[in-house]
């Protein structure tokens, strides 16, 4: 090795929150680990994906980072206005219920009521705290060297031949480029493109534009608006600093014939409830496009290299999950470096990661073309929608649709709740329910019986990613779909077993709630019966009705204090 040349333990391509996310839970964990991270650009530059959704914060907490992220003033989101579907109403999507925020002073704690918030982040400014805390930390961070060529063989990286030249070897390499994806490319992993739709997005930054609305101290929502041919999102990322962007299908880009600087101010203008809050604001003139195609990488992980955030996977940005699945994503996979380094079944845990994250993906590109198709203002994408509906199965009914939506099932690993790619049930049942007018219907309801099928399942062990280690836990597995038989769902087939009727099932859950000193509140109730749905909808519980005992009622509100429609 020259003396140019640089020996690390991890080597990380880029310096985003993925990086910085798993370099700095490498370091957390274990700070006798070499982790250097290598970036094209340098910092403070603005990037695209400024919305985030709670489970950011909560990883930015367990980082320990918190507080400096906080301490920024970055607006607080407490959910989403949407103006979409089958009517010109608008609908509020709240993290809280019915938006209620505490005016609380800032800077505040990650307790209470912050813990259901999220950020909406400017992130020339987020990028760079990470990349500071992850230094601090004691990574090191290579801006402006980018990666100039990969050098490999077969399946596994020999070295990276750097922008100055240099080489650098390391036992594990990562590739958190985004969608540039160097080390995708280089490995010559393939990729799927499971949507019709190809949409491109344009954006600028604007000064003094008004919030659409303040909640409480530094509370807002972010606003989606359809249009006939594409959207907008509106989100304040600061004090006086707003993000605006608008997305289309890349051919009616093309077809329009207008210039993309003229297409975006056409969108805006022609949105009256945006294009009031800009009449005052001036622009940055920053304008920039991308396309926005999603994508899921067909392998994420080699012989000694891994993928991480949108490397490896990216869905349309309508349900704002970029940083959320990059975040979570890049600490499984340093939990994952961690294990691997204390003779952990590396191969294994390499499957699990690739599936999980997988999952995510899919299921947010498919909730993504789910809502895209519901949305009757698209006019003009009808020969796009209708692709989707043919590729996808979607002239279904509203129950049909939403069963479709949980392809990978409906039993969520991740906390071990119903859930559909890192969203809860009953908010995925409520948004599907006001796009395809009566998504909400409970598998519950009208029956009274409810048996468990564990007939040809594989017993399996799948992976939790906890307090930088990876344990395996318990599961059933037939076709795609995977059972979790501990938290939530192992409480709830121990109250079914050998206790198919509802009222026995009842009982039994009372009693081991009792025994676990837990409330069986209206709270824990929901959460169980969501599991049994989930459980349904996934074929692990065949349901019946006798004639002995009353038969359930109970259904999901398609509108609530979570998910309402706007008073004006």
């Amino acid at each position: 090795m020259t003396q140019t040349d640089k020996k690390v333990d991890v080597a990380i391509i880029g310096a985003g929150p993925g990086g910085t996310t798993l370099g700095s839970f490498l370091r957390l964990y274990d700070k006798e680990l070499t982790v250097k991270l290598f970036e094209r650009e340098t910092f403070p530059r603005d990037h695209v994906g400024e919305s985030q959704l709670p489970l950011v914060s909560k990883v930015l907490s367990e980082m320990g980072v918190w507080d400096r992220i906080e301490a920024c003033g970055f607006p607080i989101k407490v959910g989403a206005t949407y103006r979409w579907g089958n009517s010109d109403d608008l609908w509020d999507f709240d993290f809280l219920a019915g938006g209620e925020f505490d005016d609380k002073p800032r800077p505040s704690p990650y307790s209470g009521q912050r813990t259901f918030t999220a950020f909406q982040v400017d992130r020339a400014v987020y990028d760079e705290v990470l990349s500071d805390y992850a230094t601090e930390l004691g990574c090191e961070i290579e801006f402006g060297n980018g990666v100039r060529k990969v050098y490999r063989t077969g399946d596994r990286v020999d070295f990276l031949e750097m922008r100055d030249g240099s080489q650098v070897v390391a036992d594990m390499y990562v590739d958190a480029s985004g969608h540039t994806g160097v080390l995708r490319r280089a490995m010559d992993v393939e990729i799927e493109e499971p949507s019709a739709l190809k949409n491109i997005a344009v954006w600028d930054y604007w000064q003094n534009a008004e919030w659409a609305e303040t909640i409480g101290i530094g509370g807002t929502r972010i606003q989606i608006m359809s249009l006939g041919y594409g959207w907008l999102w509106f989100i304040p990322i600061g004090e006086t600093r707003t993000s605006i962007g608008f997305v289309c299908p890349a051919d009616y880009y093309k077809s329009s014939g207008l210039p993309i600087e003229e297409l975006y101010m056409k969108a805006l203008t022609s949105e009256p409830r945006l294009n009031d809050l800009v009449l005052n604001a001036r622009r940055e003139d920053k304008l920039t496009t991308t396309k926005d195609w999603s994508f899921v990488a067909k392998r994420m992980s080699g012989e000694n290299w891994f993928l991480v955030g949108e490397a490896g996977g990216f869905a349309d940005p309508i349900l704002s999950a970029g940083l959320t699945l990059t975040h979570v994503g890049a600490k499984e996979l340093a939990f994952l470096i961690l294990e691997s380094r204390k003779g952990g079944d590396r191969a294994w845990m390499s499957g699990e990661y690739a599936r999980r994250n997988e999952r995510r993906v899919r299921q947010h590109i498919q909730f993504a073309d789910y809502w895209y198709k519901a949305n009757s203002h698209f006019s003009d994408l009808k020969q796009y929608t209708a692709e989707i509906a043919k590729g996808s199965g979607l002239e279904l009914s509203a129950e049909e649709a939403f069963q479709w939506l949980g392809t990978g099932g409906f039993a969520e690993e991740d906390g071990g709740v119903a859930g559909l790619a890192l969203n809860r049930f009953d908010r995925v049942q409520q948004m599907a329910g006001k796009l395809s007018k009566g998504a909400g219907q409970s598998m519950l309801n009208g029956y009274n019986v409810f048996t468990l099928d564990t007939a040809d399942a594989e017993q399996i062990t799948t992976a939790r990613f906890e307090e930088g280690r990876v344990t395996s836990a318990p599961a059933l597995k037939r076709g795609p779909k995977i059972l979790p038989l501990d938290s939530l769902f192992g409480t709830m087939i121990e109250a079914m077993t050998g206790n198919p009727r509802f009222d026995d099932i009842y009982r039994n859950l009372v009693d081991i709630y009792a025994r676990a000193r837990i409330p069986f509140d209206s709270y824990n109730q929901q959460r169980v019966w969501e599991c049994l749905d989930a459980m349904i909808r996934d074929g692990w519980v065949q349901r019946s009705l006798t004639k002995d005992l009353e038969p359930i009622t109970h259904s999901y509100l398609l509108e609530s204090s979570i998910i309402h429609k706007r008073d004006s």
